[in-house]
């Protein structure tokens, strides 16, 4: 349905007679007439432009569980039809069909929505505030978008859904064990229980118990690598370093590419609030942080590749190549590593056991309500702990948070004072997690914690536990390329360009580089620096070819 909210006008926003007559000049070709009831999209069409209505409507309908359909909204004269997936061509996950007297309108191609976007602030503003409002709208919604049909919570589900989530992508979990449909098509296609959960995509196919990156690519997440094309930066990492260097870069009229492994966002990505950044006074999630610089790296036409995982950087022969997962090859004259760092693991025995199954490394919605009015335990003491346990605290019944020193040692005051105000947070300053209980089958059951002065031990029954202790270098997949140090952190500034490795036109950002200073806004200023530094690198090359 149509929202009913004061955001519905920037939503579904009408453009005046001007405001058409500018956008015709950007249009991927002549007017199309559709007749009544004509498709002009359907769900999990890849490509599918922007429509521009100048006469009629566009009914708009979106996946309602399996096989229904619902309203989402109609679009009149001077409207235009998308969301944020039109800005560079991935499947629609809604479907549009001409109204009941027809309807004709103007197309817009990934390529020239993007030109019409950037050629002109005033409509730019508009439909990019319109496209990301109406994702929004569609994941508040629900129904839409992926399915997934298992056991929820399970940890095969939860990590599917984590990665949606991140990513922004409407999702729905359908319990096999209650919901008929679901269990309906289950039964219909003989799948086992070891074979769950599926995957229902919006193009159509169904996965049996997928990975992420099989999931990814049947919803059209990851586009075609082309080993040939020369890209003018790869950036490898899409946290908050390596996405401001794709929105500096693509908006410097760059070719830029980003790879990530896993997610956007990187471990800012998993912050429940950050406050402390420069701008938002009322603070804002990692992953709507994330999600923004995200789009806005679409918005200048920068390719993103996730998940992707970059095996190994080539730099013999003074060319540059990144051999990706799934033998695919990116050439790029520059490369930025942005690849942040890996969440560090406490050497507890069975600890792999658990994780997904009672173990986390973050703290989102989907966590917080797996361990709704429970008792529970967080291990850590830096900022990102700090945000985590502000987030997390009103909504269990305890939070038992262990750290080896005191909060003021490693945690900034503003946060520490306001843990100081939660009344069912409890302290256990200079203790360490000793054992964990429980099997794969049941999940987490406690755990025992060792103070470190005395060695005494203190076991809490516990379904759930997170682990902020810090993290160590992801840089080991450019070890042949690149000088780190004792820490395995990547070392910078041995030439003339302060970001440059010991390799040429190799740079280092971010988490990841040596004496980096820990902070997302120093990960976007270093983003930002280090697009000007390529750009010098490209000028002295082309003045030695042309001297």
């Amino acid at each position: 349905m149509t929202p009913s909210n004061s955001r519905e006008h920037q939503m579904y926003p009408t453009f005046t007679a001007e405001q058409v007559a500018t956008a015709r000049r950007f249009a991927d070709g002549p007017e199309q007439r559709f007749e009544p009831g004509e498709t002009l999209y359907d769900i999990g069409a890849v490509g599918a432009p922007t429509w521009l209505v100048i006469e009629g409507t566009i009914e708009v309908v979106r996946r309602d569980g399996l096989s229904g359909e619902a309203p989402v909204t109609v679009h009149h004269a001077g409207q235009f039809s998308g969301e944020v997936n039109q800005l560079d061509g991935r499947p629609a996950i809604a479907a549009g069909r001409a109204g009941p007297d027809g309807c004709t309108a103007l197309p817009f191609d990934a390529t020239h929505l993007r030109a019409l976007v950037i050629g002109s602030a005033e409509i730019g503003e508009t439909i990019m505030r319109a496209l990301i409002l109406r994702r929004v709208n569609l994941i508040a919604e629900g129904g839409s978008g992926t399915i997934l049909i298992g056991v929820p919570d399970s940890p095969e589900i939860l990590d599917l859904q984590v990665f949606l989530n991140r990513a922004g992508l409407p999702n729905l979990v359908l319990d096999v064990r209650s919901d008929e449909e679901g269990r309906a098509l289950v039964a219909r296609m003989g799948v086992p229980p070891e074979d769950l959960p599926l995957i229902v995509c919006p193009t159509g196919p169904i996965l049996r118990r997928p990975s992420v990156e099989e999931m990814a690519g049947c919803l059209g997440l990851v586009p075609a690598l082309d080993p040939a094309k020369l890209y003018d930066v790869a950036i490898v990492g899409a946290g908050p370093a390596g996405l401001a260097a794709a929105v500096y870069g693509a908006s410097e009229g760059l070719s830029v590419i980003v790879l990530d492994a896993r997610a956007s966002g990187g471990q800012a990505g998993a912050s429940a609030r950050i406050e402390n950044y420069l701008g938002f006074p009322t603070g804002i999630s990692g992953q709507a942080l994330a999600g923004r610089a995200f789009n806005q790296a679409l918005k200048f036409g920068a390719e993103i590749a996730i998940p992707v995982a970059v095996e190994r950087l080539d730099c013999a022969g003074g060319e540059l190549k990144l051999a990706c997962a799934g033998d695919r090859h990116i050439r790029a004259r520059a490369v930025v590593i942005a690849s942040g760092a890996r969440y560090r693991r406490p050497d507890v025995p069975d600890l792999a056991t658990f994780e997904g199954s009672g173990i986390s490394y973050w703290v989102s919605a989907v966590e917080a309500r797996l361990c709704a009015g429970e008792e529970v335990a967080l291990v850590g003491g830096g900022n990102s702990a700090g945000q985590a346990i502000v987030y997390l605290a009103p909504q269990v019944k305890k939070l038992h948070v262990v750290v080896r020193r005191p909060l003021a040692d490693t945690m900034s005051r503003y946060l520490i004072d306001r843990i100081d105000a939660l009344p069912n947070v409890e302290l256990h300053v200079g203790s360490e997690v000793a054992s964990l209980e429980g099997n794969r089958t049941t999940g987490l059951t406690a755990a025992t914690f060792r103070d470190r002065r005395d060695g005494t031990l203190h076991r809490r029954e516990l379904r759930h536990m997170f682990l902020f202790i810090g993290a160590d270098p992801n840089a080991a997949w450019a070890a042949s390329c690149v000088k780190t140090d004792g820490k395995g952190f990547i070392i910078t500034g041995a030439g003339a360009r302060a970001l440059e490795t010991s390799t040429p036109g190799v740079f280092a950002i971010g988490d990841v580089r040596a004496g980096s200073t820990k902070r997302v806004a120093a990960a976007v200023g270093e983003g930002a620096a280090v697009v000007a530094q390529i750009h010098a690198m490209f000028a002295e090359e082309a003045s030695r070819e042309t001297a």
